[in-house]
């Protein structure tokens, strides 16, 4: 799955990717590592009123039923990724209900746990090379209970998973939700995501789209989970040499 993630990069570099039809209001402050359950804000790309918007949402999706802090307390910490599988087959699932509330997710990259049959397993830091900043697919929902200090209705992200490709497989290869993945889209395939007409079957063709591993760059590194500082040292590499190689085809 996916639960934990970094933002390190600039507004420009996302405007790139997808140019939004309204100025953003808000600016991004770099974080090399938030896990899931912190409900930390990131950048998302979403079409409203037919108009492309960048805008902060908070990771954790809050859904209509979660309508006292009690239910949001109770449930929300389940509600970090989407399985792909669900979004079309499942017609009881919340991800099949909110499936055309679709958004970009922006990152500079996310981390997963591998099993060396060791004391602790080693987290990995993945991207995609030669990119500062990539788009995860992701569906969105605005809670029904507004903030209680601004009164605003808050704004949450799902982020979409999938079956690991060739890579993943080996780092996230341990847990009940072992080998999968985070669904990576290209660029060019950015905006397609957020069409308002898409069709199920041209959705479909976008939650089969598998990265290929070659297209990934990953390295072992620290601890993240008990980590106090949130700079660069995050993602520098573990070079323990008791960290077996990742060898893949």
């Amino acid at each position: 799955m996916c639960y934990d993630m970094s933002f390190f990069s600039s507004i420009k570099k996302i405007a790139d990717i997808i140019p939004p039809d309204e100025e953003p209001d808000f600016d991004v402050v770099p974080t090399w590592h938030q896990v899931a359950q912190s409900w930390h804000p990131f950048p998302v790309a979403l079409r409203e009123s037919n108009k492309i918007k960048l805008k902060l949402f908070e990771w954790g999706l809050i859904a209509d039923y979660m309508n006292t802090p009690q239910k949001v307390t109770q449930y929300r910490s389940s509600m970090a990724n989407a399985r792909s599988e669900k979004i079309i087959h499942d017609p009881k699932s919340i991800w099949h209900r909110i499936r055309h509330q679709r958004c970009i997710v922006f990152t500079t990259g996310f981390f997963e746990h591998r099993n060396i049959q060791a004391k602790k397993k080693v987290p990995y830091f993945v991207k995609v090379k030669e990119q500062e900043v990539f788009c995860l697919a992701g569906l969105y929902n605005y809670s029904p209970l507004p903030d209680p200090e601004t009164g605003e209705m808050i704004g949450t992200f799902t982020v979409v998973t999938r079956k690991a490709n060739s890579l993943m497989r080996l780092i996230h290869n341990d847990g009940a939700s072992a080998e999968r993945m985070p669904l990576i889209l290209p660029n060019h395939w950015a905006t397609t995501w957020l069409r308002a007409d898409l069709t199920d079957q041209e959705l479909q063709t976008m939650l089969d789209y598998e990265l290929p591993s070659a297209s990934l760059e990953t390295w072992p590194v620290h601890t993240i989970r008990t980590r106090k500082t949130d700079d660069s040292s995050v993602i520098e590499a573990n070079r323990d040499a008791g960290i077996p190689a990742l060898e893949h085809a």
